[in-house]
């Protein structure tokens, strides 16, 4: 761990942490001067690690996690929403402290072996099983009214990334008529198929980087923008995510593990799964729109490019549903249509 320098800098936001550190060390045993970066994210989040010696219920801590989320990022949501998991058995972070209103938290470390950096051909099968009991237990706390709807509107605010962000500024092509009659037809579609589907509670994020290979297995982290929504939105979350790929065996040995299981638990899937297996690549198909503007977004905005490296993974989870299903062949079309203008810019397919 490389400690921060601790002489003066530009970074008020860390500088702000330490001076509210500061009084917790005592308590919590911190050394401030191993206070080093954690892990990077794509919002304005921050995490740092530093060294601890204090002896929670739970065993002797090693180190913490200090978390800089300015508002208006969501310290009390994920407070609220580590709560509702840890309720429902599934192991999160616990928050020790926090500023609320100035968007700071002390919370318990989960370690450092993410999915992400471990995920191979040999143990896959099991960790992603793991992940798929715990996103049921989760499901299966369900009640309504206590998280945001993932309604009609917000699926189409997200989608609008794409047309504005990967089309309008990324590919800098203009949204003509056509195009947005298109688009507004596909997302229609979409958004029916998704609000016809049974809603749970939904993480939103979870994915094979938000998931720590810790015991109990998973670790789940980045949950504060969970809301109630489409149950297949975070299987497919899961197997279809922006930083590593299946093969179409795999993924289907994955879903069926889910269905049946989420079936044996009392959770109201479809009972077809050929209908199952349709909604969950809809369901897909609306993340990854939207995955396509924000991470141009992320890259254009935020001045973060590495996420833009990514878009062909994208690109090409979204062409094998839209090639796959008849109503959904004009978005197939215009994503031919596009390829070669994103080869342009620098990426191909």
């Amino acid at each position: 761990m490389t400690p921060i320098s601790a002489s003066p800098s530009p970074d008020t936001r860390l500088e702000q942490l330490r001076a509210w550190l500061l009084p917790l060390a005592g308590s919590y045993g911190l050394n401030l001067a191993s206070l080093a970066p954690a892990s990077a994210d794509a919002s304005f989040r921050r995490y740092f690690r530093l060294d601890a010696h204090h002896d929670m219920p739970h065993g002797h801590l090693s180190t913490l996690i200090a978390v800089d989320a300015p508002p208006p990022e969501k310290c009390r949501e994920f407070a609220a929403i580590a709560g509702l998991l840890q309720t429902a058995g599934v192991h999160v972070p616990q928050v020790l402290q926090a500023d609320y209103e100035r968007g700071f938290m002390l919370v318990t470390d989960l370690g450092t072996t993410s999915y992400l950096s471990v995920l191979n051909a040999d143990n896959a099968r099991s960790l992603l099983r793991d992940a798929l009991d715990a996103l049921i237990r989760w499901q299966l706390a369900t009640r309504e009214d206590v998280l945001p709807p993932f309604d009609a509107s917000f699926m189409r605010r997200e989608m609008e990334l794409m047309p504005e962000w990967f089309i309008g500024r990324h590919l800098g092509r203009e949204v003509d008529d056509a195009t947005r009659r298109l688009l507004d037809q596909t997302f229609a579609l979409l958004i029916a198929s998704a609000r016809a589907q049974p809603q749970v509670f939904m993480l939103r994020d979870f994915m094979p980087r938000n998931l720590m290979q810790a015991t109990p297995n998973p670790g789940v982290l980045d949950f504060q923008d969970a809301v109630y929504g489409p149950i297949t939105y975070d299987v497919v979350s899961l197997l279809r995510d922006a930083f590593i790929s299946w093969d179409e065996a795999f993924e289907l040995d994955c879903f069926a593990y889910y269905w049946e299981h989420a079936k044996k638990a009392g959770l109201p899937v479809d009972a077809d799964f050929g209908e199952f297996y349709r909604q969950l690549e809809w369901m897909g198909l609306q993340r990854h729109i939207k995955v396509l503007g924000l991470f141009c977004r992320i890259h254009h905005r935020d001045g973060k490019p590495q996420y833009v490296q990514d878009l062909p993974r994208i690109i090409g989870y979204a062409r094998k549903v839209a090639q796959r299903y008849r109503p959904l062949a004009p978005l197939a079309h215009l994503l031919d249509e596009l390829e070669g203008q994103t080869a342009d810019v620098g990426y191909t397919f």
